[in-house]
């Protein structure tokens, strides 16, 4: 099982980004998908998680209404869209599924 992070960067508070998580490994549908961040000093928290079945989705109170979370199941890849970023934003995300993790992708969020 291997998941690979990327598009993570630097934006201005108010832009976007998308990040992409590539999976290997194992049966793309059959499990939900996670999307968790780590800021400096604070513990891991979810941000968004889409359901294996009918493709359900919830978001942390945080993020809800600016991110989305979907996945192409022909490419074996969950996104996580940003939009109107902010500074609190900031941190390091990482894909989630089955037990597995990715290496995280850093995320900053200043002017």
């Amino acid at each position: 099982v291997q998941l690979v992070e990327s598009g993570g960067g630097l934006v201005q508070p108010g832009g976007s980004l998308r990040l992409s998580c590539a999976a290997s490994g194992f049966t793309f549908n059959a499990y939900n998908w996670n999307w968790y961040r780590q800021a400096p000093g604070k513990e891991r928290e979810l941000v968004a998680r889409i359901f294996d079945a009918g493709g359900f989705t919830n978001y942390a109170s945080s993020v809800k209404g600016r991110f989305t979370i979907s996945r192409d199941s022909a490419k074996n890849t969950v996104y996580l869209q940003m939009n109107s970023l902010k500074p609190e934003d900031t941190a390091v995300y990482y894909c989630n599924c089955a037990g597995s993790w990715g290496q995280g992708t850093q995320v900053t969020v200043s002017s």
